[in-house]
């Protein structure tokens, strides 16, 4: 018995996977305690209740949160003599170029916690300085009376040489200080040049561990002894819960990779590989465009704070189902970044909300009905949400209906915008790619979205509203190591390369059968991180015969030119290790009865139109039926609108496959074909 569980801003999925069925479970959040939703919906949804589980991969956004909010722990730095201001000098990037007084965001570890101690390695890693044990023991003296609950350590070329690194832990200890959990070296975490970024990278490691390790625990001990419990990292695969010690920043951004992940695992099962993911929640709107493959960036930030983990390449803008409406100084209608959030949520949810959202305009035009919301199981305040914008309405002189309408076109700009980011900035045209719609409030506004881009069809999975929690169902056990290289390509260094594969791979396999898993189950990808000489960032491209002509092909890929007459430089080697984990199993089903008679729900006015919507019950639209013209198809996890010059297909896997009505229709039972 397999249960995924994603914990968002305003809902708790689950997810639970037993002989080849899925069951699905959605219950709002507890932002105080996260864990105490995700295990009253485990007790609910788990048949024999939690001591029957013996799976549970989770979604976390515990790190993220931490991050965000700047609630994270108590951290130390220790750095080489001279450097200890590295994390306050970062790049000096400005983040508004035309502010006259650009305003930073403060350094993760402020300066009173940054020390520095007399050591130093040159480029090669041979030792200029040794490490002054005197010197280290008067800092860590210091910060023993500082009252911090971690330790990050950062040396000058520590990716070559972590000796001078590992002597500090090693005293720590001696010390009895703080636990090895407690110490975080840059060498560990990322051991890769760039001073700021791995300085960066592994502060952000050290002020998140603590809260991790502490949640992982607490969960730990309430899940049964039997069951497994696994967490999902930003790069889109799953790591044990005792990996958390070492790897917490890899969580960092994990909350949308599920979602992704599960996407175009579906997308792929029904015929569509080039798709463009738009998840779109109660707090923010995630978008991703996967070309053939899951989008991998090492360049991230968050929160303005560089990340150098390896993630999955994800927009993110503030536009959910709970984003606030308001107008702004000069008279504009601004939708988000503020939230509503799971407390008090939108106006309509009746739990004490008071600002205008999207979910409450989305409820006046007719589109989320209280009947129908969350399974019949929460009724909907619509006097309330009426009140709301008859206020917001009357500042800004128009009728209720243009307003709530104006309410969901800005959201849509918004997102459209996102998703220009991801597609039309980097050289790809979104009339190309299949939008695949999911989140609680994702398939309300896909096709309008998908119409602004000129997209030809949208694709929306069978569970939507769930389909982080079904993600993570998918995923794979992922360990990546990586090697600085730092040198020009010839034929000499790939070969040296290629004879240091055997041992990064077995480091690798080592890896994963602590995990659990058999050579059978493992799967090796070597990849190099490769640039121009002269150049300051790097492209991944895969370690095969012939990687500069690759990396050329890559470069041309992204930039639209290559310079062939331009040395080449490798800089990193990189190695990602697979445990293939067992996975649902998705089935086609025939084409069966095609009536839309049991699905029918009616039809309803629409209260600010002069026409009628059809409504439909998901649950019995089978394989092969069709709906044509405006209508609402309601199910627990989510709600889809169908504008009136669209139609929707049901596939054999039960997705719902929506396109123009002046499109041709080819793509619809591409699965059944498949």
């Amino acid at each position: 018995m397999h249960v995924g569980v994603d914990i968002g801003g305003t809902f708790t999925d689950l997810v639970l996977a037993q002989d080849g069925k899925l069951i699905v479970h959605k219950l709002l959040s507890t932002p105080i305690n996260p864990a105490e939703a995700m295990l009253n919906g485990l007790e609910t949804i788990t048949p024999g209740g939690l001591k029957k589980l013996q799976k549970v991969a989770h979604g976390s956004t515990v790190a993220t949160n931490a991050i965000l909010e700047r609630n994270g722990a108590r951290v130390a730095l220790i750095s080489s003599m001279g450097f200890k201001d590295v994390l306050s000098i970062g790049r000096q990037n400005r983040p508004d170029l035309y502010a006259l007084q650009p305003s930073l965001p403060p350094a993760l570890i402020p300066p009173e916690r940054c020390y520095e101690v007399p050591e130093r390695l040159d480029y090669r890693g041979d030792v200029l300085v040794s490490l002054d044990m005197a010197a280290l023991d008067v800092v860590l003296d210091e910060i023993a009376q500082q009252d911090v609950e971690a330790v990050a350590v950062c040396f000058l070329y520590s990716y070559v040489n972590p000796e001078h690194e590992q002597m500090v832990r090693d005293r720590i200890l001696e010390r009895k200080l703080f636990e090895d959990w407690q110490v975080a070296l840059s060498s560990d975490v990322l051991p890769e040049f760039r001073e700021y970024e791995r300085a960066s990278t592994v502060a952000l490691e050290a002020y998140v561990r603590p809260l991790m390790v502490r949640y992982v625990s607490n969960l730990t001990k309430k899940l049964p002894k039997k069951s497994s419990l696994r967490i999902m990292k930003s790069d889109g695969g799953i790591m044990s819960a005792a990996q958390i010690s070492q790897q917490a920043v890899n969580t960092a951004l994990s909350g949308p990779a599920a979602g992704v992940l599960g996407a175009f695992h579906l997308a792929q099962l029904a015929g569509f590989d080039q798709i463009i993911t738009l998840d779109m929640g109660g707090t923010s709107t995630d978008v991703a465009l996967c070309p053939g493959e899951l989008p991998l960036s090492a360049n991230k930030t968050i929160d303005d704070l560089p990340l150098r983990v390896r993630v999955l390449d994800i927009e993110t803008i503030g536009a959910g189902g709970g984003s606030i409406a308001r107008v702004d100084a000069g008279g504009a209608l601004r939708v988000g970044p503020q939230s509503a959030g799971a407390d008090p949520g939108p106006i309509v949810y009746g739990r004490g909300g008071k600002e205008v959202t999207v979910s409450d305009a989305n409820a006046l035009l007719g589109r989320l009905d209280s009947e129908h919301f969350l399974g019949g199981r929460m009724q909907l305040d619509l006097d309330a949400a009426l009140s709301a914008f008859s206020k917001l309405s009357s500042g800004m002189h128009l009728e209720i209906a243009q307003m709530a309408q104006g309410v969901i076109d800005v959201a849509n700009v918004n997102i459209d915008r996102a998703m220009r980011r991801v597609s039309v900035a980097r050289g790809y045209d979104p009339r190309q790619f299949t939008l695949v719609a999911f989140g609680g409030a994702g398939p309300l506004h896909a096709c309008e979205v998908a119409a602004r881009l000129q997209m030809p069809r949208v694709l929306v999975p069978r569970y939507p509203g769930v389909l982080c929690a079904l993600g993570l169902l998918v995923a794979d056990v992922v360990v990546e190591s990586s090697r600085a290289v730092l040198a020009r390509a010839s034929r000499g260094l790939i070969a040296r390369l290629r004879a240091m594969q055997a041992e990064v791979i077995a480091e690798g396999r080592d890896a994963l059968e602590r995990e659990g898993f058999d050579e059978a189950q493992m799967t090796f990808n070597m990849m190099l991180d490769m640039r121009y000489q002269g150049q300051a960032h790097e492209l991944t491209v895969p370690f095969g015969k012939q990687v500069v002509a690759a990396f050329h092909q890559a470069h041309e890929q992204a930039y639209g030119h290559a310079m062939h007459d331009r040395p080449v430089e490798i800089v990193n080697m990189r190695l990602q290790a697979l445990g293939v984990a067992e996975k649902p199993q998705f089935q086609p089903e025939p084409i069966g009865d095609t009536s839309l008679d049991e699905a029918y729900l009616g039809s309803k006015p629409l209260p600010y139109g002069e026409h009628e919507i059809a409504m439909y019950d998901r649950d019995k639209l089978n394989p092969g039926a069709q709906i044509t013209g405006e209508a609402l198809i309601f199910q627990l996890d989510s709600t889809t609108y169908i504008p009136a010059d669209w139609r929707a297909a049901v596939d054999g896997y039960r997705n719902l496959v929506i396109e123009p009505v002046d499109a041709k229709v080819e793509a619809i039972t591409r699965s059944q074909n498949a």
